[in-house]
């Protein structure tokens, strides 16, 4: 049997993942969400570890781009309709197998990204059939650390940080 492939790049879906999928409007129109810096934490170290990231977003929102910014992302797909494509095409960019990249999303139009990546991920409060699809289920929820999760997993893998255990009553 061969060796499981190391993962070299992480997409990330937005709602619900790097946020807690809620969102507030302003008086004036403004839209505001939330990002937990656990998750900020989590993508900066796994830059400087060389992981490659990409945001993957159904939501043609100016703060997915004010995130990539921020965090020094160069792969942004917004207001997509088809996340699988999104993810083949990442993997081209980058040269990468599709089961290099691992994919966290929450809901069911995540699922084509979700069967194509090598390694699939969700946050705890992902919608119930992608928790069924999954092969990593974080314990903390969407925006509130489980990217954070996801990228101790792959370090942790990669014997870059120390090892990470996802256990609680059936997980792990």
């Amino acid at each position: 049997m061969a060796p499981p492939t190391r993962i070299k790049a992480v997409a990330l879906d937005v709602d619900g993942v790097l946020t807690d999928g809620t969102f507030w409007w302003g008086a004036n129109g403004e839209e505001f969400k939330r990002f937990s810096f656990l998750d900020v934490m989590g993508v900066s170290l796994g830059r400087k570890a060389g992981l490659i990231f990409a945001l993957i977003s159904g939501e043609d929102s100016p703060l997915v781009d004010r995130y990539a910014a921020k965090m020094g992302i160069a792969d942004v797909f917004k207001g997509c309709k088809d996340k699988g494509a999104a993810l083949r095409e990442f993997a081209v960019r980058h040269g990468l197998d599709l089961a290099e990249i691992a994919f966290m999303g929450d809901d069911v139009n995540d699922v084509s990204a979700l069967s194509l990546a090598g390694l699939s991920a969700a946050p705890a409060n992902a919608h119930d059939l992608v928790l069924r699809v999954v092969s990593l289920i974080t314990l903390r929820p969407g925006g509130g650390g489980a990217v954070r999760e996801l990228v101790d997993v792959i370090l942790a893998d990669w014997g870059a940080g120390a090892p990470v255990v996802l256990r609680e009553e059936g997980l792990g």
